[in-house]
């Protein structure tokens, strides 16, 4: 697809009108998660996505978010879920083994089930680096879970 053609499907592909949305949000550093949530919905109001239309959980932590997104993607009536957290360095491994285990499982989830998850799970250095992606982040979790819920409503 070319010039104006391309921006017309894209247009379509943000188009959240019809769809279910699943957020499951970690409690952990939870300001900075209630940040990523409001700036999420905020989003997802703008793209069209009924509230109605869209379930949030919460969860403890970011270990917690990949069980929950998977129960949710049992359900079969969600068209994307989205993972929201906030993970900040401290001075052990825990960071790493955090991380590694909660991002490698929300991926496999998506997988297994064929179902977009946008992963907002934050990865920090410290809290100044947590609040200046927030925003940004929640947003774009929220891009992303439309985009990719119609791109593969097309696609089956």
């Amino acid at each position: 697809m070319f010039g104006a053609d391309k921006g017309k499907a894209q247009d379509s592909l943000l188009d959240g009108r019809k769809l279910y949305i699943g957020i499951v949000q970690a409690r952990f550093n939870e300001s900075v998660t209630n940040a990523l949530a409001t700036a999420c919905l905020d989003e997802l109001a703008k793209l069209g996505v009924q509230s109605k239309h869209i379930d949030v959980f919460k969860v403890p932590g970011a270990l917690e978010v990949p069980v929950t997104l998977q129960a949710l993607a049992e359900k079969d009536q969600y068209d994307a879920l989205i993972a929201l957290g906030c993970i900040i360095r401290g001075e052990t491994y825990h960071f790493e083994l955090v991380a590694n285990e909660s991002g490698s499982a929300v991926t496999r989830v998506g997988l297994d089930y064929k179902l977009p998850i946008a992963n907002a799970i934050l990865t920090v250095e410290n809290m100044e680096q947590a609040v200046a992606r927030q925003i940004d982040k929640g947003r774009d979790a929220a891009r992303v879970a439309v985009e990719m819920a119609n791109l593969l409503n097309e696609l089956a």
